[in-house]
């Protein structure tokens, strides 16, 4: 089975560090896990590929200057054509599978007129997000390019219930959608060992350094709790707009000492750092439209971690409170600060929330799992057993 990966968006380095690279990453290897022939349509290499990706056809897209926001859009909307005579010229595909960017839909409709089953993966509301985040010049084009990228998927896999209801108000998708969450490879994350460490205790946040990601609430808790518990640190992995406030805001509490910050890392890293902590948390302040389906979380758990998430979205549905975790209110510090001091407290419970967390990843939310089950939803049995022919 041939498959192309589409990935239009400069701001996904297929091969970077961030999260979306790291989800682009994954599936390539889950559907390559799956015998499928993938090669890869993408504008940003984002550095060398992962040792077991290198002989993955990649097809670079056009570059676009950063300095004219209002020129790269249109830049972005013509590479449309580039893209189209790329995916023809490397044809034929049994499926082509795109991950959504705000300007891009010509792939899945050369795919559609071609008679090629088309998969169109939706991580977020992304019009919304580069209006509120950062700048959107041409509103109307990229309602029309989503609508078209909408009509031309077979699928649409939604990451969460937040992005398929945010889906289902366009009437190109409605009745099209399926939430399909992330996954996590749970090979990468050893089983922790039952002893108690020497070491102080570790709180540990993994991701990008941005406003909606609640580091404001992680440092006032992580403050409460090391008044309690002196020999405790807190290890933020990542970096991102917020670092200034984040150290800023750690100097003004006075815990700056007790705060490491590593940067970006790469992420063969995450495994080992994920070991040195006991508890993982994910902070998230109040939303009204919460729609993230965070991978942190799912690392977290494989790593067999307890951890403190928010109760919104998701998270809600993924964590069984009490049992693989503990959900807090939403930008509640006081009561993320009780939740640590709790799992501080009682090393048998965070081994028992650990274990179990571990087990739930491995039963339901591996990577291999989630490729199968889009290729189920994109091709019907009989035309799957003949893709497979073909591989």
């Amino acid at each position: 089975m041939k498959i192309a990966y589409l990935s239009a968006d400069p701001g996904v380095p297929v091969f970077g560090r961030k999260g979306c690279s790291l989800h682009v990453q994954e599936m390539l290897r889950a559907l390559r896990g799956l015998g499928a022939q993938v090669s890869l349509f993408a504008s940003r290499r984002g550095g060398e590929a992962p040792p077991d990706l290198v002989d993955v056809p990649l097809h670079l897209l056009p570059a676009t200057s950063r300095d004219d926001p209002a020129a790269r859009e249109q830049a972005l909307l013509a590479a449309n054509a580039d893209l189209a005579e790329k995916l023809r010229a490397a044809a034929p595909f049994d499926l082509v599978y795109e991950r959504y960017s705000l300007w891009s839909h010509a792939g899945l409709e050369v795919a559609r007129a071609a008679g090629i089953p088309t998969v169109l993966e939706v991580n977020a509301p992304l019009i919304e997000e580069q209006h509120r985040y950062r700048t959107l010049h041409d509103a109307g084009a990229a309602i029309r390019s989503a609508r078209r990228v909408f009509a031309a998927a077979d699928v649409l896999i939604a990451v969460s219930t937040g992005v398929a209801n945010y889906l289902e108000d366009f009437k190109e998708a409605r009745g099209r959608v399926h939430v399909v969450p992330n996954g996590v490879d749970v090979t990468r994350f050893e089983q922790r060992s039952a002893s108690t460490s020497s070491e102080a205790f570790c709180i540990g946040f993994v991701g990008t350094l941005k406003p909606w990601h609640g580091l404001d609430v992680l440092l006032d808790a992580y403050a409460g709790f090391h008044g309690q518990v002196p020999d405790s640190r807190l290890l933020i992995v990542g970096h991102g707009p917020e670092l200034d406030a984040v150290v800023a805001q750690a100097e003004r509490l006075g815990i700056a000492e007790h705060v490491v910050m590593t940067g970006a890392v790469d992420p063969q890293r995450i495994p080992e750092l994920l070991a040195a902590m006991d508890v993982g948390v994910a902070p998230y302040p109040e939303t009204a439209d919460f729609y993230f389906s965070p991978l942190k979380v799912y690392e977290y758990m494989a790593a067999g971690l307890a951890v403190v998430a928010s109760r919104i979205g998701q998270l809600d549905e993924l964590i069984a409170d009490g049992q693989d975790g503990l959900l807090c209110p939403p930008g509640d510090a006081v009561a993320l600060t009780a939740a640590l001091v709790r799992l501080h407290a009682n090393l048998p419970l965070r081994q028992a929330m650990g274990r179990r967390a571990r087990a739930k990843m491995l039963a339901e939310h591996t990577w291999s799992a989630v490729a199968q089950q889009v290729l189920d939803l994109a091709l019907p049995k009989p035309a799957l057993r003949q893709a497979g022919g073909r591989s």
